[in-house]
């Protein structure tokens, strides 16, 4: 079931509704409706998927409580490893299996052996990596003692399978949102709005920023061979507005909804583009990703500690999984490569924390300096984004000669370039109002802080106009297909 769907206008609130004003007030049904309205949520596309999330669910569930019971080393080592297995072997075989099958063929062709494969015909369940890592991270947090195992299964089967974050993320730890499910939640006027005002402005950035951006970004990559320099510029622009609008909009609505039911998640987006380096900028870009691989990865390898050597082995490996965990491409491997090229030198040189705080804290106008890095960085990863959306990595390469050939100092040709200008309107309107907004939580947050009750509520229906005029319906999420 897509945010952006007739099928979700209908679903919502009649969940809510249930939620607050049907069922008893008790947290047990409560939690026994989330669940329900969850797996309704993520049956939606295929029924047959949810044999799958259960069955990590319960693996899980009896990874937690079996640890509790021994004190044993070697046990609970086992039992981790037990549930890693499951976890990842879901993983590799729905999501990876055929892309090593066809690359070991491949390996053997090359010294002019020739080796069948069978490669199977399966569909990749929606949202696998987002609870995946989510349950996993769970197991690994009991088996570090970190955190109590629990004994409450439908909490448990809650906490894996809510609709708001199943899908897409943000990939939540069992330590902030597990306690959420022991407790009676109880309405709140003022958290139910905040998540309304997230929900809008989730919905702006997917429906009118991302998925027009979206009908230019598909034509200009897939005829880049035919198109100027400039043109590819401007595509390669236009993505990586597509992608953060899409992802970051998707984010904005389940935080959002999930505030409406009366949980709290962490934020997953923090004004990425507004980034002096790219550390800064993940630290500020798909949060809940990069702090997983962080503790489970990044971590255990060694982190920051020991030579120097080690230090970069890391930084490779994390990046390389990092992008690796997008899809079973080269493509991402390779745009994880790259992002661990750009870290290095600010690594060797000791600069990866140096922007730990807001952009232009306590000013409104960057200055030339912060200004320079900001589009220094945005510049980078924008580049490294064609990796990302292009089909292969010839298609990427070709993409970038063409990019780089004297029609790049030219006036962008473009069929449709009229509509074209709206998308880079909308694009302006997001970048001012989220600098506007960067100490917040979200953007529209600032909004309502800042002005009083007409202005404010006079700019939601504005925004809500917007969309219904210039919004495209019912477009698929990018990371839906991670």
């Amino acid at each position: 079931m897509l945010f952006n769907s007739l099928e979700f206008a209908v679903f919502l609130p009649l969940v809510f509704l249930l939620y607050w004003f049907i069922i008893p007030k008790h947290k047990k049904f409560q939690n026994a409706l989330i669940l329900t309205s969850s797996y309704v949520f993520y049956g939606w596309w295929d029924w047959r998927f949810l044999c799958l999330i259960l069955f990590s669910s319960i693996v899980d569930y009896y990874v937690g409580i079996q640890m509790q019971n021994t004190d044993i080393k070697k046990r609970r080592k086992q039992l981790l490893w037990l549930s890693v297995f499951v976890n990842l072997g879901v993983l590799i075989l729905f999501k990876y299996y055929n892309f090593f099958a066809q690359n070991f063929v491949d390996a053997f062709t090359l010294f002019g052996k020739s080796v069948s494969l069978s490669s199977l015909d399966i569909i990749l369940p929606v949202g696998i990596s987002f609870y995946t890592f989510q349950s996993l991270s769970y197991s690994i947090d009991v088996y570090r003692r970190k955190l109590e195992p629990t004994k409450d299964w439908l909490s448990f089967l809650c906490y894996v399978s809510f609709f708001p974050q199943l899908v897409a993320g943000p990939i939540e730890r069992a330590k902030n949102l597990l306690p959420q499910f022991y407790k009676l939640r109880k309405f709140n006027y003022n958290q139910a709005t905040d998540g309304i005002r997230q929900m809008l402005w989730g919905f702006f950035k997917k429906i009118v920023v991302a998925d027009n951006c979206a009908k230019y970004v598909n034509i200009i990559f897939d005829s880049a061979e035919d198109q100027s320099g400039s043109t590819l510029l401007l595509g390669a622009v236009l993505f990586s507005f597509q992608i953060y609008g899409d992802f970051s909009g998707y984010s904005d609505i389940a935080i959002g909804s999930a505030k409406l039911f009366g949980f709290d998640f962490k934020q997953n987006f923090r004004v990425p583009y507004f980034s002096r380096n790219i550390a800064e900028f993940w630290r500020r870009w798909h949060i809940s990703l990069s702090t997983w691989f962080r503790d489970y990865l990044y971590i255990p390898l060694g982190g920051s500690y020991g030579s120097k050597t080690n230090v970069l082995r890391n930084i490779f490996i994390i990046f390389i999984v990092s992008g690796f965990w997008h899809g079973a491409n080269w493509t991402f491997i390779f745009w994880g490569f790259l992002h661990a090229l750009f870290f290095v030198p600010l690594f060797l040189f000791n600069t990866n924390r140096k922007y730990l705080n807001t952009v232009s804290e306590n000013r409104f106008f960057a200055r030339p300096k912060e200004l320079l890095s900001i589009l220094y960085t945005f510049a980078i990863v924008t580049l490294a984004w064609v990796f990302f959306r292009a089909d292969n990595l010839p298609h990427a390469f070709v993409y970038f000669k063409t990019l780089f050939s004297p029609s790049l100092i030219s006036i962008p040709d473009f069929v449709g370039e009229e509509k074209m200008l709206i998308s880079l309107f909308f694009i302006g309107i997001l970048i001012i109002l989220e600098w506007f907004g960067r100490d917040n939580n979200h953007t529209l947050e600032s909004i309502n802080k800042h002005f009083s009750k007409p202005i404010r509520y006079t700019f939601y229906y504005l925004l809500v106009m917007i969309i219904f005029l210039f919004g495209v319906q019912e477009q698929p999420f990018i990371y839906f297909q991670f």
